[in-house]
């Protein structure tokens, strides 16, 4: 045989074992949102006709065990209506309570979150360190800080915390200890300087159609937004520091998911941001206090080949376990995906065709997750679609609004294969969905999805059978670092494979994910080390000798502890 034909024969094995991996696909999502309590529905403009962009963007959705019984809980964020709801019927954001036995229970009322208004978007972090997840959500309005009383409610205290800055359009969020002082601190992306009577109506300017087709305006003609950071002073205040980091230097931008990520690994929070119709923006950190956008020569600011995308959500993780987090990122319809690898250079290289993920170009996507949904040790990536203009079926033959959500199975050395049509009905049902966040509601061992839908009941992809590998679950307590751990980066070996991830607020579409790291573990029994890089002054704690198939939570300089 000659070295031509035993490479030919080895990529032939390789294809075959990659695609034997792709077939082994046992997993289902099934939406029990309805039958769980997740009833209400969570509205955003007409359900007829989307005459403003403010109509189109929907809303997050965040998961965080608010009142620290172990249980996963959610927070939905509801838009409105531009004609409004009768007095007494206006649509409010909601919490849900897990009861532990399935289901969920509306508790918004009684713990102060019945507040209506044009909710977009909601991240979770401990600002003030008393070890309870407080709450951020982002409007078409006046942004809101709720700060958590312990477990027992929430009191809106943004006057108080200086975060209270009038009416403007805000979209994704996140905290961060970007100075490592042990406090969070709190980013926010800006989308629009939205004026609805200056804004022309469907067809009337050359930006206001689609494909010749009128429609509503925006975002290209209207002017940008301009992000925003604010440091933690500490006693539960924060002070605008937008000016002097830098932020504010890039502005006129579309922006609209956060995603903070150590993307070069020296210990500091950088901050990915996917803006749409426009150069998505990559802050590194210069660890001085300031922040300098390098998305351009770091290869995340257009597609692979220079053009602007319409980026919509993005998230982050090491996706082929390289130790070096990777991000990904969703588009408008009629475009891929990118999946950005790190070069650990500070540049990424997009490998949205060479994985096999670019071959959808009909779909528009929103939120957008890595997930080990099969517990293989493997990052998967599950995204959330729909399209904007609701009247899209009626003027365009062959559109749809409602469009099935995607997953992406990960085979290893790259490859991507989509896993959607054989995923269960969770995955291919058709909605316009927005913002999603994944977590393990029923502490099953695998992986579940929460999506917010358009003008419908949010869905929660249950995860079936993603339990039947092993896993391992962690939740961090700073104790010196900030309390939520947000920015810790934990390394879990076990079966000789080593995974890191990174703990963080907000990310996918405006929306935040458990901040307990999953593990998927494979066929791993125990576990060989988990190694604890702490943001305060990088302090490494490290666990070894544990079974696998635990939750487990690791305190700042004590190590493993009870929940």
């Amino acid at each position: 045989m000659t070295g031509l034909q035993q490479v030919r024969v080895a990529g032939a094995i390789a294809l075959l074992v990659l695609l034997a991996r792709a077939g082994n696909q046992a997993v289902q999502f099934v939406d029990v949102a309805a039958e769980v309590g997740l009833n209400d529905v969570f509205y955003c403009g007409s359900a007829e006709f989307s005459r403003y962009i403010i109509e189109t963007l929907g809303g997050g959705v965040a998961l965080l065990d608010y009142d620290r019984d172990g249980l996963l809980d959610a927070f939905f964020v509801t838009g409105s209506r531009l004609d409004g709801f009768p007095k007494g019927q206006e649509p409010t954001n909601n919490l849900y309570r897990n009861a532990g036995d399935g289901t969920f229970h509306k508790v918004t009322v009684e713990t102060g979150l019945a507040t209506p208004g044009w909710g977009q978007g909601v991240c979770a972090g401990d600002y003030d360190n008393d070890g309870f997840e407080d709450l951020f959500v982002t409007y078409y309005g006046e942004n809101r800080l709720y700060r958590n009383n312990a477990g027992a409610g929430f009191s809106n205290v943004s006057a108080a915390a200086g975060l209270k800055q009038g009416k403007q359009w805000s979209t994704g969020c996140a905290f961060l200890d970007y100075d490592l002082d042990g406090r969070l601190d709190l980013f926010i992306a800006n989308y629009i300087v939205f004026d609805k009577e200056k804004v022309p109506l469907p067809g009337e300017a050359p930006t206001c159609r689609w494909k010749g087709l009128p429609v509503m305006c925006g975002p290209k003609g209207l002017p940008g937004g301009t992000n925003q950071l604010f440091h933690n002073e500490g006693g539960g205040k924060f002070g605008n520091v937008s000016g002097p980091s830098g932020v504010a230097k890039v502005n006129d931008r579309y922006s609209l998911s956060v995603t903070t990520v150590d993307c070069n690994r020296d210990g500091y929070p950088d901050i990915y941001v996917a803006v749409d119709s426009q150069a998505s923006i990559l802050f590194r950190n210069n660890r001085n206090g300031t922040f300098s956008d390098i998305g351009v020569p770091a290869g995340v600011a257009y597609s692979e080949d220079g053009r602007e995308q319409a980026g919509m959500g993005s998230a982050a993780r090491d996706f082929d376990g390289d130790g070096l987090p990777d991000l990904v990122k969703t588009n408008f319809i009629d475009d891929t995906a990118n999946l950005y690898r790190n070069n650990g250079d500070e540049t990424f290289e997009d490998r949205i065709h060479p994985s096999g993920m670019g071959a959808n170009m009909k779909y528009m996507g929103w939120g957008v997750e890595f997930l080990d949904y099969d517990n293989d040790g493997r990052p998967d990536i599950v995204m959330a679609n729909g399209h904007i203009y609701v009247e899209i079926e009626r003027i365009m033959t062959g559109s749809v609004y409602r469009q099935r959500r995607l997953l992406y199975r990960n085979l290893g050395s790259g490859k991507i294969a989509d896993v959607t049509a054989s995923s269960g009905p969770g995955v291919t049902a058709l909605h316009s969905s927005r913002g999603l966040a994944t977590g393990d509601f029923d502490n099953d061992g695998d992986v579940d999805v929460f999506i917010n839908n358009m003008n419908e009941r949010p869905s929660l992809l249950r995860n079936e059978g993603g339990n039947q590998e092993a896993f391992l679950s962690v939740r961090l307590v700073g104790r010196k670092s900030n309390r939520s751990a947000i920015g810790a980066q934990v390394t879990v070996t076990a079966g000789g494979v080593r995974q890191v991830q990174e703990v963080r607020s907000g990310s996918s579409f405006m929306s935040h994910s458990d901040l307990r790291l999953h593990f998927g573990l494979g066929s791993a029994k125990t576990i060989e080390k988990i190694e604890v890089r702490w943001p305060f002054k990088a302090s490494v704690d490290v666990v070894s000798g544990l079974t696998a198939n635990q939750f487990v939570t690791i305190e700042e300089g004590i190590g493993l502890r009870k929940p």
